[in-house]
């Protein structure tokens, strides 16, 4: 957890287009009969689909060419993979729909995420969602509140992996308060690192969506990508880095000082949280409100506030945050906004 820079990895060239070779290892070499088709039929779609060289090994698939085609042909071999973990075979069909979700087309207002890896495209949903990832996007800290399910999370970690993969960005670091909520943590069996991870599963389930399993591990073993607890933060500084602080209605204010001090040179940080729950000791002030209240209108920061008309879950999951406002059961601190913008 050292603040060095972060070691080259392989799978980030320099230029978009420029020549890159990566290695795709397989989940059960078993079954790589089953991933490359009869007579290896599916690698020679995807071959000829992205106009890449690829060679199949006993426990891996080996893709090159220029970096952007390279992208898409792994997100596709991915894909396969991932359909193979419930299914004997894969059909004609799914690779086809593989390759052609991979391929783009981009959505029409060019507003499509680009991460490594993606079933099916990521793009921002309603003018509220729009506005967060424009503000992430134009401002060095931005500041979102919302209900669960609008994408808070989801989609500051999108434009992180999108911000990596151009190269505007060397290395991710994903932060969470480890709040004890009615437990505590010394009660919890493992080491640490065992005691925080259930803390911080939510950041991970967000980024398996948007790189393989294998592409996160070599991240974090080179430091590219860290998911850390917010109390290990103190005493960082992290340059050329996207920062996201994750429920941060449980920090108090002294650890969201301590957090956004850490801010470095031609980096940016996200902080998220509902300001209607909050686990934090009664009577404590939550640091994430009282930061909106000091930062607001300062140069540079972004204050959002999604609804629940940008709820994206499970349709009930709105009507559940609606019928819970009814009935008073919001401690919502009724914080001064900019809606879809700074």
């Amino acid at each position: 957890m050292s603040g060095a820079p972060a070691r080259k990895d392989p799978d980030l060239p320099d230029k978009p287009n420029a020549p890159l070779e990566v290695s795709i290892p397989l989940e059960e070499p078993a079954r790589r009969s089953a991933l490359y088709g009869t007579a290896d039929r599916n690698l020679r779609l995807i071959r000829s689909a992205f106009d890449v060289r690829i060679s199949a090994r006993d426990e891996s698939v080996r893709i090159t060419g220029p970096a952007d085609a390279v992208y898409r042909a792994a997100a596709v071999v991915d894909d396969l993979q991932r359909h193979l973990r419930h299914r004997a075979v894969v059909s004609e069909q799914e690779v086809e729909d593989s390759i052609r979700m991979a391929s783009g087309p981009r959505s029409p207002d060019g507003r499509t995420i680009e991460v490594f890896v993606s079933s099916a495209p990521i793009s921002p949903r309603g003018e509220g969602q729009r506005g967060y990832v424009e503000a992430i996007q134009a401002n060095d800290l931005t500041f979102c509140l919302g209900p669960s399910g609008t994408g808070k999370t989801y989609l500051a970690v999108a434009v992180a992996v999108a911000l990596l993969k151009q190269q505007r960005i060397k290395r991710i670091v994903l932060v969470r308060p480890a709040v004890e909520a009615g437990e505590k943590l010394g009660y919890l069996p493992g080491d640490m690192q065992a005691k925080v991870n259930p803390y911080l599963r939510p950041l991970f389930d967000a980024m398996h969506d948007m790189m393989s399993f294998e592409q996160i591990k070599r991240f974090m073993q080179n430091d590219i990508i860290e998911v850390v607890p917010l109390a290990f933060m103190r005493g960082r500084t992290l340059n050329h880095a996207l920062i996201i602080l994750d429920e941060a209605q449980n920090a108090t204010v002294s650890q969201m000082l301590m957090f956004l001090t850490r801010l470095g040179n031609q980096s940016k940080m996200v902080v998220t949280g509902d300001d209607s729950q909050s686990d934090l000791a009664a009577g404590e002030l939550p640091g994430f409100t009282d930061a909106i209240r000091r930062l607001e209108g300062v140069a540079g920061v972004a204050v959002i506030r999604l609804r629940q008309a940008d709820i994206v879950r499970h349709p009930l999951v709105q009507r559940v945050v609606e019928a819970y406002s009814r009935s008073g059961q919001s401690n919502n601190a009724g914080i001064p906004t900019a809606e879809g913008g700074t």
